[in-house]
């Protein structure tokens, strides 16, 4: 998967031919783990906490999904379509089968890993139906559907694996076998009491925003109109489908602008070991006809996540996929996947289905919104900004409101509850020591650092040439085992000034005197030590050029730069610029201006810009003269700024 020589730029995407090779190369390299029935892929890696078999079962079926876009793609035919038909209706025949050797695990429990695995081999199943399904043994055929029916009667995890219940009963429905009505809807029913508006869902009960919206929630309930249509909900499925084409259509007028110039996606949420498959709701978009995206923007998009990875290592010199990012690092992993999650990147071929002649392989590619200007664009229901920046690319979204609470979740998860992310930095992830980046941290006199508590958003606001977001919290105090308490008397409050490649935070901290505060900035992360320095700003250096910097503007008195190794997923070593005070007590403002760019930054003078604190108001004087205004309300029990509008 190195990069192809035509002349393009080198951040321009691939055609077809090439997505279909890489596809292949994936596909080939996994064939030597493969049980002698092809039934189980046991991959090299940590194993999940679902166990070895389970893990096993992952790697068929998700290989199996990505081998079903090619064999559709290809119409079944060609000797790739071929060996992979061969291969995988093996697989199926014997890992299907109970009294098999090789079989698989069945779903015989709820919540169990194997549902997840069989939403996969459902709608495998189906895009390949007319090669592959229609063509297996009976026999095998009422194996595979005595597997998929344990399904049946089944609880599933309150999140998106409610709709890998639609897409197997309705898979199973198709075939004449045993299902329930009320199961199939049951996930789509929980999907509107998920919807936040705008095309924006949360996966599940609370906050938990992220690329779940595109590879599932987007993605599953149109796969499921296209499984209904023609049988009993039928109907059902035209209606909603017009609903689920809006919603995808409104959300690809945000997404496209969370793609960095060079292909990389965002840098935030679970299951980041995905990779290939936050190009899914792109795809997606084309094969509905419902994206405001041209042709040859959606190309350009898409195929650039698949070729920022594949330059930068991933698959791996073996032809795999590791627990990782570029390369294997387990501390970004949650502990249910296991060495074939990654393989759920499959997601990132559904182009694959369009044909060779669709406007999305013929048109002339488009740059990104972030190659042509700047960007600022508000996501309201996510509480969300997004910055990008064209003289480098890199886009940089100021998070207030997703922090992962929900499904047991208190919400102090580095991949949610940061203020920010980007397309170039990943979070500071460091068990033995609370110093998270992109956040302002209490630390009591005791010595405890108290975590993140849920968030309650703020809303955004839009200037001409700035925007604003903001949100609130209750910090939480860790106990005994994993309890978390609120802390009496004490609240953070946070909004982001975005401007340019400015980033100015002002934080209104509500605390005893005796506290200590500590606010970190964007870390920094590459194969060899970052350069760093404390001067006017604090700040690291990657040696392209990259500069991370955290300059105080109020309240803050100290500044350095924190440096460890193997505690993010972007290089080895990493750097994180952070400010810090004593604080006074009561409600007292620290303000902070940040920079994250590829562009060359004077860290010998002061951020160009003025923040003036009065009373009743705070003034900030921006580098082209506008100027943003914040109220100071006295004596509420509501926000303690309020930006005024432009």
């Amino acid at each position: 998967m190195t990069a192809d020589d035509t002349g393009r730029p080198a951040d321009a995407g691939w055609d077809r031919a090439r997505c279909e090779r890489a596809a292949d190369a994936l596909l080939s390299a996994v064939t030597r783990h493969a049980s002698p029935s092809f039934a189980r892929i046991e991959l090299p890696g940590r194993t999940s906490w679902s166990g070895p078999e389970s893990d096993a079962l992952e790697g068929f079926a998700r290989t199996f999904l990505l081998a079903a876009l090619r064999i559709a793609g290809a119409r079944g035919t060609g000797p790739e379509a071929t060996a992979l038909l061969d291969r995988y209706a093996s697989g199926l025949t014997a890992g299907a089968d109970p009294d098999h050797p090789e079989a698989w695990p069945r779903i015989s429990a709820d919540r169990g890993q194997p549902m997840v695995e069989a939403a996969s081999v459902a709608l495998a199943l189906h895009l390949t139906r007319p090669w592959l399904w229609d063509a297996l043994d009976p026999g095998a055929r009422e194996h595979v559907l005595d597997w998929l029916g344990g399904f049946v009667g089944r609880r599933t995890v309150p999140n998106n694996w409610m709709l890998f219940q639609t897409l197997v009963e309705e898979f199973l429905c198709s075939a004449g076998a045993e299902h329930r009505h009320d199961e199939i809807v049951r996930g789509l029913d929980a999907l509107e009491g998920w919807y936040l508006g705008d095309g924006w869902y949360t996966d599940g009960d609370g906050r938990r925003i992220d690329h779940y919206n595109g590879w599932a929630l987007h993605l599953y309930p149109l796969m499921w109109t296209r499984m209904a249509s023609g049988g009993p909900r039928g109907t059902l499925a035209e209606e909603r489908a017009a609903t689920y084409r809006q919603r995808l259509h409104r959300f690809l007028t945000d997404y496209v602008h969370l793609v960095g110039a060079d292909g990389a996606p965002l840098h935030q949420g679970r299951s980041l070991t995905y990779r290939f498959a936050a190009a899914a709701p792109l795809w997606t978009g084309a094969l509905f006809d419902c994206s405001p995206l041209a042709p040859g923007l959606t190309r350009r998009a898409a195929t650039g996540v698949l070729r920022h990875f594949a330059e930068r290592g991933a698959p791996g010199p073996d032809g795999l996929l590791s627990l990782g990012w570029y390369d294997a690092f387990l501390p970004m992993t949650q502990h249910y996947s296991g060495p074939a999650s990654p393989y759920w990147a499959a997601k990132g071929f559904l182009g694959l289905l369009l044909p060779a002649t669709h406007p999305v392989w013929t048109a002339p590619e488009e740059p990104l919104p972030v190659e042509r200007a700047d960007t600022l664009t508000r996501v309201a229901p996510a509480n969300w900004l997004v910055q990008g920046t064209a003289v480098d690319g890199i886009v940089r979204l100021h998070n207030h409101g997703s922090d992962g609470a929900g499904l047991g979740s208190h919400g102090d998860d580095p991949f949610y509850a940061r203020l920010a992310y980007s397309t170039t930095t990943g979070p500071w992830i460091e068990p033995s020591e609370h110093r998270p980046d992109n956040q302002l941290v209490l630390t009591a006199p005791d010595g405890t650092t108290l975590r993140r508590g849920p968030l309650t958003p703020l809303g955004t606001v839009r200037g001409d040439t700035w925007a604003t977001a903001g949100s609130w919290y209750v910090p939480l105090r860790p106990g005994t085992g994993d309890t978390l308490t609120p802390e009496p008397d004490v609240r953070v409050e946070t909004h982001t000034v975005a401007h340019g490649r400015f980033e100015i935070r002002l934080h209104a901290v509500t605390a005893p005197a005796g506290w200590r505060v500590r606010e970190g900035g964007h870390p920094l992360a590459a194969a060899s030590p970052p350069a760093t320095g404390t001067a006017r700003w604090a700040s690291a250096v990657r040696v392209d050029g990259t500069v991370s910097a955290l300059a105080p503007l109020h309240g803050h008195d100290r500044l350095g730069v924190s440096e460890a190794e193997g505690v993010n997923a972007l290089g080895r070593h990493a750097a994180l610029p952070y400010l810090a005070a004593d604080h006074p007590g009561g409600t007292t403002l620290y303000a902070s201006c940040a920079v994250l760019s590829a562009a060359p930054l004077d860290l010998a003078a002061p951020p160009p810009l003025t923040l003036r604190v009065r009373e009743t108001r705070v003034e900030i004087d921006l580098p082209d003269g506008r100027t943003v205004r914040f109220d100071r309300p006295r004596d509420t029990a509501g926000p303690r700024l309020v930006p005024r509008p432009a």
